[in-house]
């Protein structure tokens, strides 16, 4: 269980959401740009909403570019945040911070498959991971976004706009999450419980 955690301050407006979930659940959680912070929290989130350049651009101001990339606690990158774990994104064609293999892609736009892609989608795992645990698979989780990675061998779900999309991903101690789980009714909290509650 955490006894703490830090949400790294990157921007956004799903904040607070954010807090109010875990509250739910029974914890509380610190959002934060102190590194000391950040490296002494048993677990981390990176949330984000908007530019990919313009989040990268506040973790370079805060000088947490390497904190995050030398965390060994678990880390739960969610949207903008699991875009920002690759290695860049073709939004504004900027470096990202290079933990999980992948450059996030624009989606494809495609007769019924307006960007950004707005709703619940069905979720398919396609790999055993403790995050997932106890959520059925094509449970529905709330996207919003119009930037993806695409499936590769760190996707451990995958979901689909006009083409399939990396939904979870992750690499040793990093996880992502594409949909906000805090958004994301009852799976979405077992998400984000299964989180909390990993082992380092």
């Amino acid at each position: 269980m955490a006894r703490s955690v830090a949400i790294i301050d990157s921007g956004g407006a799903n904040i607070a959401s954010l807090q109010f979930a875990l509250e739910r659940l029974g914890y509380g959680a610190s959002l934060t740009n102190s590194p000391d912070v950040i490296r002494s929290a048993d677990k981390v989130i990176l949330p984000g909403v908007g530019a990919a350049a313009d989040a990268m651009q506040r973790l370079r101001d805060g000088g947490l570019v390497d904190v995050i990339r030398d965390l060994r606690q678990p880390v739960l990158g969610i949207c903008l945040g699991m875009q920002l774990l690759a290695d860049a994104s073709e939004e504004e064609d900027v470096d990202c911070l290079g933990i999980i293999p992948g450059v996030a892609r624009r989606l494809q736009v495609a007769e019924g498959f307006p960007v950004p892609n707005m709703g619940w989608c069905p979720v398919t795992r396609t790999a055993d991971t403790a995050v997932l645990e106890g959520i059925g698979d094509g449970s529905y989780f709330y996207f919003v976004h119009s930037y993806a990675l695409p499936a590769s061998e760190f996707t451990l779900a995958t979901a689909r706009h006009a083409d399939a999309f990396s939904a979870v991903i992750g690499r040793g101690n990093f996880v992502a999450a594409q949909f906000h789980p805090e958004r994301s009714s009852a799976d979405g909290a077992r998400l984000l419980r299964n989180f909390l509650e990993l082992t380092p």
